[in-house]
């Protein structure tokens, strides 16, 4: 077996473990040689305390197989769940795939001297074992498209009745993320990746042009691309990532929500908070036929997954307690004052470093969920959301958000990432703990407080389970990025 091979399955060991899927957790026993879970192969696995979103992970000395971990899938799972695990079973392959073919290309990757998008897609998501997996791409198109592997290519183009156009949309692209094909008056353009075509063609009216134009980067988002150094493109992909359920074409709603939001976190946002423009897009009622121009501020900009890849903090410093401090302290007024919840992490954040002042820039932000009772408390107009799931009066479903996104894997996984677990520890939680203090007696800084620094344990998402396993009907999931149920040790409290 390879070491990709055993790296994975313990990935995935551990996943389903911190998810308790099937009732797993069960099968941990504690022994004379120490504690371990039994196999369907029988073979009885030590474990190892987990440092931070569970309570044990496969330790460091175990080598396992991917095959015995899912033939323990399959034998904790219901049946009801079959189709869910067949899906998982070829999750794990196209990972193990997409691993060990950025080994055999890591070394020319590097020496194009790759941005900080693509060292960024070099790091593994923090929980989600099969992060690499990109379900609809073959192992020739994942060079070609995928972040890790630093690509350039054209971009294809569709012809597209102007009748089409939603309310919002923009009749054409900016200048400078345009091109020029001679077009009917009551036509528009519509940019098109080149793994999107074939699912453009299928659509009635609509043409796809033969020659392809305009040469674009993918950023670690994948379905973003670089036009240039402040202009990004969001397009659909015909692909799943994190999970099978976890399409990437663009639904109609979803571009002009992400703008409301924009327009409400500028109003709310600190001084040293930037929030990308994303005022710019167009949707033709298909979930294929949809772009967004997102623009960028000036400075260096380094996407926040990409400070605990190889190389990159010995570049920008000792950045970390100053981002904790911009991260934590505006996203608890956020929680507090105006009952707002980012769904932020680490791929929709970056740091923008001016000369010796740095800014957190947020974009992306259409996962977001507001309290309408608590804008309005505080004064603030209520955006006129087309999908209904981003708003929620209800204290703890933001307090959910906040835990599972903003302090897991905005702060903590980047900061344990970066730090030893003992100064890690120690700084996120002074950080949280001087932002929250800036409240006293508050009730939602009360809240926060009990659900984070005084909490015993802390709640974590199912992303496996509601990604993949188990159809929404069973889970019951109303949205599967925010599906919990699971828990693990408090990394904040003091040992």
């Amino acid at each position: 077996m390879s070491d990709r091979e055993a790296y994975l399955a313990a990935r995935v060991l551990n996943a389903l473990l911190r998810e308790d899927y099937g009732g797993l957790a069960a099968r941990v026993t504690r022994t004379k040689d120490g504690v371990g879970v039994l196999l369907a192969d029988g073979r009885w696995v030590r474990l190892a305390p987990g440092l931070l979103f569970q309570d044990f992970v496969v330790a460091e000395s175990e080598r396992l197989g991917l095959e015995q971990v899912l033939e323990t899938l399959v034998e904790v799972a219901e049946p009801a769940d079959s189709e869910g695990v067949a899906a998982f079973f070829e999750e794990c392959l196209a990972a193990l795939s997409a691993l060990e073919l950025h080994d055999a290309h890591v070394d020319e990757v590097l020496g194009r001297g790759p941005s900080y998008e693509a060292l960024a897609a070099f790091v593994d998501h923090p929980v989600y074992p099969t992060s690499r997996a990109r379900l609809g791409l073959s192992d020739d198109e994942l060079p070609a498209y995928a972040p890790e592997f630093a690509p350039s290519f054209e971009l294809r183009w569709a012809v597209v009745p102007r009748r089409l156009l939603a309310p919002g949309s923009a009749a054409r692209l900016p200048a400078d993320a345009a091109v020029r094909y001679d077009i009917a008056p009551d036509e528009v353009l519509f940019p098109v990746h080149p793994l999107a075509v074939g699912e453009v063609r299928k659509i009635d009216g609509v043409r796809v042009l033969d020659e392809a134009r305009l040469t674009v980067r993918p950023t670690l988002s994948m379905r973003t691309v670089e036009v240039g150094p402040r202009t990004h493109l969001k397009l659909p992909l015909p692909i799943s990532t994190l999970g099978v359920r976890n399409r990437r074409s663009i639904k109609p709603g979803t571009l002009a929500d992400g703008a409301k939001a924009e327009l409400l976190l500028r109003e709310l946002a600190d001084p040293d908070v930037l929030v990308a423009d994303e005022q710019t897009y167009a949707h033709a009622g298909h979930e294929f036929l949809a772009w967004m121009v997102r623009r960028l501020p000036e400075g260096k900009i380094v996407p926040v997954a990409a400070l605990t890849a190889p190389g990159v903090l010995g570049e920008v410093g000792d950045v970390i307690p100053e981002y904790l401090r911009l991260l934590l302290r505006w996203n608890v007024r956020l929680f507090v004052r105006y009952g707002v919840a980012l769904e932020a992490h680490q791929q929709n954040l970056a740091l923008v470093l001016r000369r010796d002042r740095m800014k957190l820039l947020v974009k992306d932000n259409d996962g977001l969920l507001v309290s309408p009772a608590r804008l309005r408390a505080a004064g603030v107009e209520v955006p006129a959301f087309a999908d209904e799931r981003m708003l929620n009066d209800d204290p703890h479903a933001l307090a959910d958000v906040f835990v599972t996104i903003t302090l897991h894997l905005a702060a903590a996984a980047v900061a344990f990432g970066a730090l030893p677990h003992a100064r890690a520890a120690a700084l996120l939680r002074d950080t949280l703990a001087a932002a929250l203090d800036e409240y006293g007696d508050d009730p939602m800084a009360r809240l926060l407080r009990a659900r984070t620094l005084d909490a015993a344990r802390l709640t974590g998402k199912s992303m496996v389970t509601a990604g993949t396993l188990v159809a929404k009907e069973r889970s019951g999931a109303r949205d599967i990025n925010k599906f919990y149920g699971t828990s693990g040790p408090n990394y904040l409290r003091r040992a």
